[in-house]
């Protein structure tokens, strides 16, 4: 909750709205803490379904009143977020992006060097019926360049259950977090 910029946190507590997205990474302070510290107690929630199905009630509002979109980490190394940007701008709104500590910056800490680094990649959890390959090609680019590849590992938070679904009930799944061994 700490990592805010000061200018961010100034947005925060001055926005008529606060949205904070939870679905292409993961908090790990609840949202009650969030408003505490922020001085807020109107945080909603912004999940995958609301971030994909329902955006317009995010950047819409921003036409009129100062709305923050709180994100954990960079806020335009997602292409969800690049894409909330685009279609808020597209739309009339003005659009402030402040920038954020992120993994991205991070792998300073690790001792590697941000200029070794080659394309970072997503790894996502593989099913049945899909397997992608597209992030192999570039881990083997970066190798032979000898370059690093970051790799972030998927989160599978708030999926629904499809079985359930067929069955006409509107059930989650557990939540998933990849680990380097899967």
């Amino acid at each position: 909750e700490k990592d805010v910029t000061v200018r961010g946190l100034e947005l925060i507590k001055s926005s008529s709205k606060v949205f904070l997205e939870a679905y292409t990474s993961i908090l790990s302070i609840g949202k009650e803490r969030l408003e505490a510290f922020y001085g807020r107690d109107d945080i909603v929630v912004a999940d995958r379904d609301f971030v994909e199905c329902h955006a317009e009630e995010i950047y819409l509002p921003a036409k009129e009143s100062d709305v923050a979109f709180l994100v954990v980490g960079d806020p335009v190394c997602a292409t969800t977020h690049s894409d909330i940007i685009i279609r808020a701008r597209e739309a009339g709104a003005v659009v402030e992006v402040v920038h954020n500590a992120s993994a991205m910056g991070a792998v300073g800490c690790c001792g590697l060097q941000l200029y070794n680094f080659g394309q970072t990649v997503s790894i996502p959890y593989f099913d049945e019926n899909w397997r992608p390959t597209s992030f192999y090609p570039k881990i083997k680019y970066n190798r032979r360049g000898g370059l690093h590849t970051l790799c972030l590992l998927d989160i599978k938070v708030k999926e629904p259950d499809f079985e359930a679904m067929k069955r006409g009930k509107i059930v989650y799944l557990p939540p998933r977090f990849m680990t380097v061994n899967e």
